[in-house]
């Protein structure tokens, strides 16, 4: 999984795998999925970043992890 923040295209791609992006579908103003030949989303893109998170620091993103279960039972 990568992260790539472009601050001259104001553009934030988070990209899931490396497989073959076959289609980009824009599901909201500014926002774009990517999909593979199994129509599994492999990548997301948002457009102007600053405007949708006017107190973004991109030099302090962080990545986290949680221990939680995505299952039903805890």
């Amino acid at each position: 999984m990568k992260l790539l923040v472009d601050p001259k295209a104001d553009a934030l791609y988070l990209r899931l795998d490396d497989s073959n992006i076959i289609e980009s579908l824009e599901v909201s103003p500014g926002i774009v999925l990517d999909y593979n030949s199994e129509d599994q989303v492999v990548g997301i893109e948002i457009l102007q970043i600053s405007r949708r998170t006017p107190n973004l620091e991109i030099g302090k993103l962080i990545f986290e992890t949680t221990s939680k279960s995505t299952g039903g039972n805890s």
